[in-house]
């Protein structure tokens, strides 16, 4: 079977770096054609600096690494170091990476690559806010047809939201870029808190995940036991969400998540419910269909392949 390729677009955060090391993991399902970093959860600096951390942690020195948009389009950014810590990546210890830099800005990169490669045969993988994507698009709207699909983490319906009432954090920090992405007609598998609530690191799962003994296993149990891992205040149990890897869970096995296909709209205009993605659940609308809403997981399928995979590298 070939390997399916991808672009991951990320912001590393410490459930980016689990996605990225799951992908990295699975070469013969999954080729990493790039990463392509975004501002988010901590400034762009930082998370291309993590970025090449953890392809480094897998010994995938050799992962082109992209530096791609330092701000929103048309707001200021919103970063989350009270929630991953001043490095995005705080709770191992990890070295800085030698690796280099890529000198092609992160759009160039999703442009010229898209532009090459053959129709149809790249996913985009966003798991951070979605500023590059929608630069590209809007730079080459011609690349917006050779898109096999995209796969993202963002958005909510029924979970609300997790850095305002009603949105989530991809989307909000980004909503403008989101509408784009959301509209330009690409297959859009999206997944929102609605699951990746549901892909809990309780510490039975956190134990296991360390019980893999290797420098991965033991790195990837520090990430997910860090920040607000275990808030049964806010999560109703011993356990956080993995938000991220769900997206990389998926292309390897689809099997794992139960999804709808919906019209979802990105609200852009109200700052009381800015980055609200309008979900259209019960066909209240007109609006044709725009993404598959992933909303249901199995739990334990998903980190038995996750601690599977993991123990790969």
């Amino acid at each position: 079977m070939t390997a399916g390729q991808i672009i991951i677009d990320t912001d590393p955060g410490q459930d980016d770096a689990v996605a990225i090391l799951l992908a990295l993991a699975c070469p013969d399902a999954l080729e990493v054609l790039g990463i392509t970093c975004v501002a988010g959860n901590v400034p762009l600096e930082l998370t291309t600096i993590n970025a090449r951390i953890i392809c480094e942690l897998a010994d995938k020195g050799d992962v082109p690494v992209f530096a791609g948009c330092d701000r929103p389009l048309g707001r200021d950014l919103v970063t989350a170091e009270h929630v991953h810590g001043r490095s995005g990546l705080d709770g191992p210890t990890l070295p800085a990476p030698t690796m280099p830099l890529q000198d092609k800005h992160a759009v160039d990169f999703i442009i010229d690559t898209l532009r090459e490669r053959p129709a149809k045969s790249v996913t985009l993988v966003p798991i951070g806010p979605l500023t590059n994507i929608a630069t590209a698009f809007k730079n080459a709207p011609d690349i917006i047809e050779k898109v096999k699909e995209i796969v993202l983490m963002g958005g909510a319906h029924f979970a609300q939201g997790n850095v305002t009432p009603v949105a989530e954090f991809n989307i909000h920090v980004d909503p403008h870029a989101a509408e784009i992405v959301f509209g330009a007609g690409v297959p859009l598998v999206m997944m929102p808190l609605d699951v990746t609530h549901k892909a809990l690191v309780t510490r039975a799962r956190n134990a296991a995940i360390r019980a893999i003994g290797t420098p991965v296993g033991r790195a990837v149990a520090e990430l997910t036991g860090f920040f607000e891992r275990y808030n049964p205040d806010r999560y109703g149990e011993d356990g956080a969400p993995l938000h991220d890897p769900c997206t990389i869970a998926w292309l390897l096995k689809p099997d794992l998540f139960k999804g709808r296909r919906v019209n979802v709209v990105i609200e852009t205009q109200s700052e009381l419910t800015m980055g609200m993605t309008v979900t259209d659940w019960w066909g209240c609308t007109d609006r044709p269909p725009n993404a598959t809403f992933i909303h249901d997981i199995d739990a334990n399928g998903f980190f038995d392949l996750l601690i599977e995979r993991l123990a790969r590298l």
